[in-house]
């Protein structure tokens, strides 16, 4: 199915059309602020993560360190709560649109991507 949204035509997908076979299991998924456009993070999530996703409303991540499920805000009350999830056109990475009122990073700062790169063109 194909709709409309912001002038770019978009296609439905379901989750069975997602790419889980690839990367182990773990797809990049990156958040960005439904109101700023800013980007806020990247994560990955797997199967279990998306569907936790999908039937809370609230961003459920992978954690690659812990080698655990989360929910992001669980510990720090920064949750994200998932407005739209788009999916890119090999359908193995995921884009959560979310709403937060919060920073989001674990040193306080709103966006996860606040260091440049020295020389970095």
């Amino acid at each position: 199915m194909m709709y409309i949204k912001n002038d770019t035509y978009m296609n439905s997908k379901s989750i069975h059309e997602i790419d889980f076979n690839k990367r182990n299991g773990l797809l990049p998924v990156v958040v960005q602020d439904r109101k700023t456009r800013d980007i806020l993070m990247l994560a990955y999530i797997n199967k279990e993560a998306l569907n936790h996703t999908i039937k809370t409303g609230n961003a459920h991540f992978w954690s690659t360190s812990r080698n655990k499920l989360w929910m992001k805000g669980e510990e720090s009350g920064n949750v994200h709560v998932v407005k739209e999830i788009l999916v890119d056109c090999d359908c193995d990475a995921v884009l959560y649109i979310v709403d937060t009122e919060s920073n989001t990073c674990h040193t306080g700062l709103r966006s996860c991507f606040h260091n440049i790169l020295e020389n970095g063109r």
